[in-house]
């Protein structure tokens, strides 16, 4: 049985959600998101309280009745004070810029790296070497600075890479003669 399903969403001021059959959809200040409800699952909308229950008692229906609550929750939080990621780059002339839409990285390459970013995603690069990535849906946001981490993630050695700011890479020790 999830605990996680029973507490409801507490809607703040200026989030409004609709439930339309299977489809909720959230909107607030920073945007709209919208999400399919699974038919194990039912919602409801009563005075700025948002509540998930299971058609029946099984595990797999209390299990998706967790997981709407908690994308319903991120989707609330999203729309209201929206997503960040914090990403720095260490490593000699490894360099960051955002122009527009994209984001050029120079990460010791024979080439530099033109990244293309989805719709809904803000990026910015307070220095050379951090970017900041910001946007209402938690996982666009996170996927966004995964693929940016994936073009060169930090190796144990000397920790060079892209990395988030809140990880810690545990750095090996050289080999010996």
């Amino acid at each position: 049985m999830s605990r996680v399903a029973k507490n409801p969403v507490k809607l703040p001021s200026g989030v409004e959600v609709k439930v339309d059959g299977a489809k909720v959809s959230v909107k607030g200040s920073k945007g709209n998101l919208e999400h399919e409800v699974h038919e194990q699952v039912v919602v409801s909308v009563d005075d700025g309280v948002f509540t998930v229950k299971p058609r029946e008692e099984s595990q797999q229906a209390w299990a998706l009745a967790g997981t709407t609550r908690a994308l319903v929750n991120n989707m609330v939080t999203g729309v209201s004070e929206g997503f960040e990621r914090k990403l720095v780059l260490n490593g000699v002339g490894y360099r960051a810029q955002a122009q527009g839409k994209t984001l050029n990285l120079t990460l010791g390459f024979s080439h530099p790296v033109a990244y293309q970013l989805p719709e809904g995603i803000t990026i910015e690069t307070p220095t050379q070497t951090e970017i900041v990535i910001r946007g209402i849906d938690k996982q666009l946001v996170g996927q966004v600075a995964a693929n940016v981490r994936g073009f060169r993630p930090p190796e144990p050695y000397k920790g060079k890479g892209v990395r988030y700011a809140d990880e810690q890479v545990r750095r090996k020790e050289a080999k010996k003669k």
